[in-house]
């Protein structure tokens, strides 16, 4: 991996394409981390692209070549949507830039590996956002995880109870179309379907049955995968943007041993069952580990944006690399091929997809 380490006496510039929704997390996160500087930002569409650039006081284009071409930065911000991830991350790694791509890294294995390809061709750093990880209470769940604290792991459990109506997918043509988003498996309930392959180990294989029952798209808006790790723990992910009238739950459970953890709220932001064998001083911690974010995307991307800096800084490994990333998307493709076949799918897949 590249050895371009970046000197503490200058700060990272960073441009940024894609200002669509997510893109005002990216900015606010931007802003709170000094070493980091916004140098300009590209949209296709060009009111978006202006208001992005006003707003941050920072060169707009339409133009991503053009940007990459004129405005000198040491990486780029992949906000578009997840189909063209790979495509952008590819540009900006040909360019030299290291390569922040919003989750999903691709829509599929193939565009994912070509990406982390690219990155390695290229001498930069490829990081997926997963800023859920960086969650107190999910750090705090890691950490017991690792100390052993539950013993033998039997049941994992991602529950997303959220909404998206029917108006949010009308927004933008690519929503909810299979080239460009996929369902709410790989779009909204990617970070969950990280999570709890992040905390329980490797998945053997996994079985699922998906639906499109209330919105007008392509994908599906609900689904449920069952499981099997490959230590012998059972897993469920339950998934619909259906829930009335408003988003209610984002939840990771985990059932052990020696112990029973709940995070929930509305995007693993709280504590809710917290209960082991035996004491650690992490128990004292539980109180003030709680949030609670203004949205479902909660506080992470400014920690998630501190791993960056210190990567490129050469003091520290990336939280979620590409490979990391790489794992999640292999799952949530073996759930949809799953929900495809009907049949009980194997993990790692046989071939990229």
């Amino acid at each position: 991996m590249t050895d371009r380490i970046i000197p503490g006496d200058r700060r990272i510039r960073v441009a940024l394409i894609g200002c669509g929704r997510i893109s005002r997390n990216h900015f606010e996160a931007l802003s709170k981390v000094h070493d980091l500087e916004l140098v300009a930002v590209c949209d296709s569409v060009e009111v978006r692209a202006r208001e992005a650039g006003e707003s941050q006081h920072v060169p707009w284009f339409t133009n991503y070549e053009q940007m990459l071409a004129q405005v000198p930065s040491d990486g780029v911000v992949v906000a578009t949507p997840s189909g063209l991830h790979p495509q952008h991350g590819i540009a900006a790694a040909k360019a030299g830039r290291h390569v922040i791509s919003e989750k999903p890294m691709g829509i599929s294995l193939a565009a994912a590996d070509a990406l982390v390809q690219a990155c390695d061709d290229n001498g930069v750093h490829l990081f997926v956002v997963k800023q859920n990880r960086l969650n107190p209470p999910i750090q705090l769940l890691k950490r017991a995880i690792d100390r052993g604290r539950f013993g033998r792991i039997y049941m994992a459990n991602c529950t997303v109870r959220w909404t998206r109506p029917q108006d949010y997918y009308d927004q933008a043509p690519w929503r909810g179309t299979w080239e460009f988003d996929g369902g709410a498996f790989m779009n909204q309930a990617s970070h969950y379907v990280d999570l709890i392959q992040w905390l329980v180990g490797p998945v053997e294989s996994v079985m699922a049955k998906t639906a499109t029952m209330a919105r007008r798209i392509e994908a599906e808006d609900s689904g449920v995968a069952i499981l099997k790790f490959r230590s012998g723990a059972i897993g469920t992910i339950e998934v619909t943007m259906l829930t009335f009238p408003k988003n209610l739950e984002g939840s990771i459970t985990i059932l052990g041993e020696k112990g029973t953890v709940k995070i929930g709220g509305t995007a693993v932001n709280k504590v809710e069952h917290w209960t082991f064998a035996d004491y650690d001083d992490d128990d004292k911690q539980i109180e003030q580990a709680n949030t609670n974010p203004p949205t479902v995307y909660g506080f992470g991307h400014e920690a998630y944006y501190r791993n960056v800096v210190a990567v490129l800084r050469g003091e520290a490994h990336a939280d979620t690399d590409g490979r990391a990333g790489r794992k999640s998307l292999e799952l949530i493709l073996g759930i949809y091929e799953s929900a495809k076949t009907g049949c009980d799918v194997p993990l790692p897949l046989r071939t990229a997809r």
